[in-house]
């Protein structure tokens, strides 16, 4: 199908998404903030718990403004035998279906891969989960938050001397979301190449090991494990958050030799950069007291304006610790159009992250935010030509 010029790129792909709870969900609005038609598939009675998580106003869960944007909202119960056949009938008309049951639970349904993909050969079928869908842990029940255990990350986050820590949100859960949307484009563009369909296994626990680094190399080759250092780094220094005298705060990085040396003329300590030490960050980071000090003890006798003001003179790499404040208004943000307006019926002007990346000829767009549960269940079903009797007969069973 040729999309004209100026189309978001992936108008005309159909998107069926049953998950809920975060990743997967969040794979199918990546691909509706681009053109795809995201049906939206929850239980009648058991709507996605993201209608709920999280602060509300007037009853109306906000989370789910954002997560449901750009999806049509359809109920199916699909352990009746009215849900199987009509997700079967939707599946038809798909090029994805996007599930996060365990392991089994629509094989347990007769909606496994040899139903779905007869009933339709060119569809991909993603299976997001916490562990995948084999392993001694396939069939436990999990979320972000194990992964973030299991990973390693919570490991190396956090204060030396304090306990490991989670983060306060779904870092796993995002991550593989993301992954999970390029897993799918991915499938899809070997399907353009071969004409078949296939499954794509999405286990939460292993895309946030793969943005941890290189640790596992390090440890096959050198027994090295990577330790809890707070804000510092073992690679290089100084890095670190420090305190200014309104009582702000800023973040430093000096990950470039020369953005190091800058900072260091700029703090009046240029006598540090003939150290031997100070040439490699390595080497620094093993002096990271000394540069902390002379950092911390210049920045703390500055404004927070002041000092943003000094550091973009030298060229050198800072930026403001900022809470949701601050980032509505910083003007850089402003400039992307990052946190963008959209009008909602429920909600009127409603303010939310935009499309994640921007595209010179064919944008993506939010063209509204997450809609009432159900909201499109007729419209969607007449569209696949279900009759009035056949969707009564829905109803009367349960199924919708």
């Amino acid at each position: 199908m040729k999309v004209p010029r100026g189309t978001a790129p992936l108008t005309g792909l159909r998107v069926l998404d049953l998950a809920t709870l975060f990743a997967g969900p969040l794979a199918a609005t990546m691909l509706g903030d681009f053109g795809a038609e995201v049906i939206k598939v929850e239980h009648p009675s058991k709507p996605d718990p993201s209608r709920g998580h999280g602060p509300s106003k007037d009853g109306i869960g906000l989370w789910w403004k954002l997560l449901g944007r750009n999806k049509r909202t359809i109920t199916l119960d699909l352990s009746r035998p009215g849900g199987r056949a009509t997700l079967l009938r939707l599946a038809a008309t798909a090029d994805v279906v996007i599930e996060n049951f365990r392991p089994g639970t629509l094989e347990k349904w007769d909606l496994g891969w040899d139903r779905l993909s007869a009933a339709n050969p060119r569809l991909v079928l993603t299976r997001v989960t916490a562990f995948g869908q084999f392993g001694p842990y396939a069939h436990r029940p999990g979320f972000g938050t194990l992964a973030e255990a299991m990973s390693g990350f919570a490991a190396i986050t956090g204060e030396p001397d304090a306990p490991p820590t989670l983060p306060p949100f779904g870092l796993a859960d995002s991550i593989a979301g993301l992954a999970t949307a390029y897993a799918v484009m991915t499938a899809l563009a070997a399907r353009d190449r071969t004409g078949e369909g296939q499954v794509v296994d999405m286990a939460i626990i292993e895309p946030i090991l793969s943005v941890l680094g290189p640790q596992p190399t390090w440890y096959d080759q050198l027994g090295y494990v990577q330790q809890r250092t707070g804000n510092r780094s073992a690679n290089n220094a100084p890095r670190n958050t420090y305190r200014t005298a309104d009582g702000g705060w800023v973040a430093v990085s000096t990950s470039a030799q020369s953005v190091a040396e800058r900072v260091m003329r700029l703090v009046g300590r240029e006598d540090l950069i003939a150290e031997p030490w100070f040439a490699t960050g390595a080497d620094r980071a093993r002096h990271t007291d000394v540069l902390d000090e002379a950092v911390g003890s210049w920045i703390a006798e500055r404004t927070r304006t002041e000092v943003l003001a000094a550091f973009e003179k030298a060229e050198a790499a800072v930026a403001p610790i900022q809470d949701v404040r601050d980032v509505m208004t910083d003007p850089q943000y402003e400039a992307l159009d990052t946190i963008t307006t959209v009008t909602d019926p429920d909600l009127g002007p409603l303010r939310m992250q935009n499309v994640l990346f921007r595209l010179s000829e064919t944008p993506g767009a939010i063209r509204w935010a997450g809609r009432p549960h159900g909201a499109d269940t007729s419209e969607v079903l007449a569209e696949l030509g279900l009759t009035e009797s056949e969707l009564a007969r829905l109803r009367e069973e349960g199924a919708e």
